[in-house]
């Protein structure tokens, strides 16, 4: 639906985006993570045509060019901060952007703006700001949806809110491409991960990739703890004080475990945490990058 091939952004003398290519399917919620300064929110300035690339960007095969805004009439967007007029009210807001005024109406009530959508902009907390935001870039059936750091200035349940919003409307076809830096968030919701870092895209991977990862270490429960942990001491088996084991032990550990009358009650993989594993892979780049 989305296609970027080769892209490079240059700002000032800075190539800021160096040959970036991926692609985004229907109804896919796509991830883009990086630290400052990757070139997140640059790479979603060249997608929208707001400034100038090299490269080739194609929505439903229609070219994206900066003087030719045609096909981006199905993309709704929210960029850094809301675009919103503060002297004017959510309602009067929305309207600048709405073709489908009952499109409107069902977003006002779908993200729980009813209460204040008649006050003026300038009256709302930084939450009720990005809702409205939010909601300019669900405006008129989007194909596409660009958030810049959506769940700013949320509290819990308007977090929640919106991550059920964007997983139905993505249920219906519509696609997004979202960057944050909440990366908890994030993965409740997206179905692949872009990761980009000095404007390089160093990996695009699904997330049910990082699901069937095979696990080196796991967790393991007794019903007598103590003694498992002096057993497996003794045998040089590696533990800590939750009985975490490699992988390569486990069957060693279920022997001793038996030959001891010892009852194994739990055996739960050690899955790494989606913030290590970028880590881990942005640490691994660098020691590339200085080989």
């Amino acid at each position: 639906m989305l296609e970027i091939k080769q892209v490079s952004t240059i700002i000032g003398k800075k190539k800021i985006i160096n040959n970036a290519t991926f692609s985004i399917t229907s109804g896919s919620i796509v991830g883009l993570i990086g630290p400052n300064g990757a070139g997140k929110t640059t790479i979603m300035k060249s997608i929208l045509g707001l400034t100038k690339f090299n490269g080739e960007i194609n929505l439903n095969n229609q070219k994206i060019t900066e003087n030719d805004h045609h096909a981006l009439e199905k993309v709704g967007a929210l960029i850094e901060h809301p675009a919103i007029y503060p002297f004017l009210t959510g309602t009067q807001n929305l309207s600048l952007y709405s073709t489908d005024p009952i499109d409107m109406q069902h977003i006002i009530t779908l993200l729980g703006m009813n209460k204040y959508i008649d006050q003026k902009a300038k009256e709302y907390s930084l939450g009720m700001k990005q809702k409205l935001g939010i909601g300019i870039a669900l405006l008129n059936h989007p194909q596409l949806v660009i958030l810049d750091e959506p769940m700013n200035g949320l509290d819990i349940e308007a977090t929640i809110l919106i991550r059920k919003i964007i997983k139905e409307y993505a249920q219906n076809g519509c696609s997004f491409l979202i960057s944050s830096h909440i990366l908890s968030e994030l993965q409740k919701v997206m179905t692949e991960m872009i990761l980009i870092n000095n404007g390089k895209i160093i990996l695009t991977k699904p997330m049910s990739a990082f699901l069937k990862t095979n696990y080196d270490y796991y967790v393991i429960l007794t019903d007598q703890p103590d003694k498992t942990k002096i057993l497996l001491t003794n045998y040089q088996i590696t533990s800590n004080d939750r009985l975490i084991v490699k992988r390569q032990d486990i069957k060693n550990v279920q022997k001793i475990l038996f030959n001891n009358g010892i009852n194994l009650l739990e055996l739960v993989p050690q899955r790494p945490t989606l913030e290590r594993t970028i880590v881990n892979l942005l640490k691994n780049q660098e020691v590339k990058n200085h080989a």
